[in-house]
């Protein structure tokens, strides 16, 4: 049974730094993309980032290239993405996700196979 687990998330201050992590378990993700989405209350899911699992090739949104860094650790099974200089607008429930891979779908969230149960994460304004 694949499991996603996130953990990471908090109340934070604005310009703060954040690092949301998501340790995967119940098959191999070698050929595999993992991503890290957000979603705020009253807006559609959106992508921020992803990884492939086995090349480490990244992926940004461009509302995360400055500031979000998204790497993995095969030996922990884990996927980290470390958020800097965070911003009100930041304010969602991060969720992992995994894919297979395909650089064309990457950033596309119906192309998700497994999803974790998400991460709250806050900044006030």
């Amino acid at each position: 049974q694949v499991q996603l687990v996130e953990s990471g998330g908090g109340l934070v201050q604005a310009g703060a730094s954040l690092r949301v992590s998501c340790t995967a378990s119940g098959r191999d993700f070698r050929g595999y993309h993992m991503g890290w989405f957000r979603q705020a209350p009253g807006k559609e899911r959106e992508f921020a980032a992803a990884i492939g699992w086995s090349g480490g090739t990244t992926y940004y949104a461009d509302s995360a290239k400055s500031r979000f860094t998204i790497s993995r650790d095969i030996a922990k099974s884990t996927v980290y993405l470390q958020m800097n200089s965070l911003e009100p607008g930041d304010t969602a429930v991060y969720y992992c996700a995994a894919a297979p891979a395909n650089k064309q779908r990457v950033r596309e969230s119906n192309w998700y196979v497994y999803w974790g149960q998400g991460t709250q994460v806050t900044v006030p304004s």
